[in-house]
């Protein structure tokens, strides 16, 4: 997954206006107690970031 695919289903779960608010600002343990956007921005593969969020909003199965 690149980080433009990543982006598009952030967009599609929260809302264009809403996405990079959240990803910046919700901290997942999941994720090392960091942010998506931190955990992009420190490597984090985008599939791996994805997962995360997706179980932490306990989104459908078909956004997986």
């Amino acid at each position: 997954m690149r980080h433009t695919e990543f982006w598009a289903r952030m967009d599609d779960a929260l809302g264009a206006a809403y996405a990079r608010s959240w990803a910046g600002s919700f901290v997942i343990g999941e994720l090392g107690g960091r942010t998506a956007a931190e955990a992009l921005d420190a490597g984090v593969p985008p599939k791996e970031v994805w997962a995360a969020v997706w179980r932490t909003l306990e989104l459908p199965a078909s956004q997986k």
